[in-house]
């Protein structure tokens, strides 16, 4: 880890908190888009060549991007060793999904993907020392308690895929907590390049070993355009969400992608919306007001900060 990061005025502030969070709300949203295009793909091609269809398309579009504005040398990071790991961390978190997603009910894989924020939240509290209220506590366990209404997973013995999904919850949340710590340290551009980079050949890899690659009609190059359109936007509006805003704060508005599932798979492939799926959204709606509403974030400092100090 880095030392000396630099304070970002006001970071701690319940403006800050509550624009990080509509940021985070859009990433997932956004996500949740780039999820229902990536399913619609798999139909024909393997999961694995559409995850890496998708990743090339973000980094052409990342790189195209740098091209016009002049701002090539963003893409180079600063902290190499941050930015690999933090990407490492997010490739692990996409592999580990996936092969949850192979021998696990999506409700399942979901579930326990969703501890994420309760372990964002402890780990703000053990190495950011960032503070939520029993209100705030109170929000993450409740909206955790909502999705477990909404997905209503069935029981089953605990296999591999089990102990995938909580392996993907743990680095992802690692991940997350690594970006607050390195908010200023670091460009955009950097931590989404290092991403697609690392990416990219574990994809291939995955790909060559399900079975090679196969053709792609345009219209599914249409479809992966878009898709790697999506992820480059979803991933840049959550690194901007955890610059701003609180780890803790932010983190549990990951629930509110148990919503946008449920629109996306009405809207494309005519899924119906149960009543308890609508009881769980509910619920979650209610858990993301109590953790905004009784942050640390939203009491007003004399002297704000944007960290919780220096951190070796």
């Amino acid at each position: 880890m880095s030392a000396d990061i630099a304070p970002v005025p006001g970071a701690a502030s319940g403006s800050n908190n509550r624009r990080g969070v509509l940021l985070t709300l859009a990433a997932f949203a956004v996500f949740s888009g780039t999820d229902a295009l990536v399913k619609l793909s798999v139909e024909r091609l393997p999961a694995p060549q559409v995850t890496l269809l998708v990743t090339v398309g973000a980094f052409i579009l990342l790189c195209g991007h740098a091209v016009v504005t002049g701002g090539v040398t963003r893409l180079l990071p600063r902290q190499p060793g941050i930015a690999v790991l933090r990407a490492v961390l997010l490739a692990g978190d996409t592999l580990l999904i996936h092969y949850a997603f192979a021998l696990l009910p999506l409700s399942e894989a979901y579930l326990l993907a969703f501890l994420t924020p309760i372990l964002v939240a402890l780990m703000s509290w053990l190495v950011l020392r960032e503070r939520l209220s029993v209100s705030g506590w109170t929000g993450v366990v409740l909206g955790f308690a909502g999705v477990a209404i909404a997905l209503q997973p069935g029981a089953a013995s605990l296999n591999l895929g089990h102990l995938a999904a909580l392996g993907s919850a743990v680095l992802f949340a690692l991940s997350l907590i690594l970006l607050r710590k390195t908010r200023v340290e670091e460009n955009d551009e950097a931590l989404l390049s290092s991403l697609f980079i690392i990416l990219m050949p574990l994809a291939l890899a995955a790909a060559l070993l399900h079975g090679g690659l196969s053709p792609v009609r345009p219209v599914e190059g249409v479809l992966m355009a878009a898709g790697g359109m999506l992820l480059l936007a979803g991933h840049g509006l959550l690194i901007r969400a955890f610059r701003i805003a609180e780890a803790s704060v932010v983190a549990p508005f990951q629930y509110s992608q148990i919503i946008w599932g449920c629109f996306y798979g009405a809207l494309m492939f005519a899924a119906p919306i149960e009543v308890h799926t609508l009881v769980g959204a509910g619920i979650i709606m209610v858990s993301g007001w109590l953790v905004l509403r009784k942050s640390r974030g939203d009491i007003h400092d004399p002297n704000p900060r944007g960290d919780a100090g220096n951190h070796a």
